[in-house]
């Protein structure tokens, strides 16, 4: 069984989280969650409600972390998922997690990022000269980094697969699946 690293930390988002987690255990693949430490986190539900400018927040569904940071061998894994909510706002100053992301680009593998991910891989320095999609209120961040926002609800440039929110998810792993299952993605695995 293929294994994909799935980054995220306290403020998370839950639904994205578990979602990931059982649709991948569901085709077969090993889910393995990074955080900044090997330990239950403190994930998020966030929503939108009439009325409001932007989103709400709620506690949400704990999930275990099955590995820290400093502990990932990017050889490992066939691709890495970047979760949104709140965690990717500190995430993406540590270099531990930069240098993850960087070392599957160099790599080749897949980079898959939803919602407020593509912090982090605006961070990584990976948005620059490439089509994304995320969370619209983090849409300036991509485009400072050089990225090209593009309103879909899922868009693949080259190996870098991004999505808008949890809402995109029917889209967002009808892609991760198709590009897991390339037979030139398999010889890498």
């Amino acid at each position: 069984m293929s294994k994909i690293l799935v980054i995220t930390g306290d403020g998370g988002e839950s639904y994205e989280a578990l979602y990931a987690v059982h649709r991948f255990q569901e085709e077969g693949w090993e889910p393995v969650v990074a955080a900044p430490s090997r330990r239950r986190l403190n994930l998020v539900m966030h929503d939108f409600t009439p009325g409001w400018d932007t989103y709400i927040e709620r506690q949400g569904y704990g999930l275990e972390a099955d590995v820290a940071f400093d502990r990932v061998k990017v050889e490992d894994y066939a691709a890495v998922l970047i979760l949104g909510g709140r965690a990717p706002e500190y995430l993406r100053n540590n270099a531990t997690v930069l240098d993850i992301v960087r070392a599957f680009d160099r790599q080749g593998k897949w980079i898959f990022a939803i919602c407020h991910g593509v912090q982090i891989l605006a961070a990584a320095g990976l948005t620059a000269g490439k089509r994304v999609t995320c969370y619209e209120h983090v849409r300036l961040e991509a485009e400072q980094a050089g990225g090209q926002f593009v309103s879909e609800q899922c868009v693949r440039d080259g190996r870098i697969v991004t999505a808008q929110t949890w809402q995109s998810h029917p889209f967002f792993y009808r892609e991760i699946f198709a590009r897991l299952a390339d037979p030139a993605n398999a010889a890498r695995s």
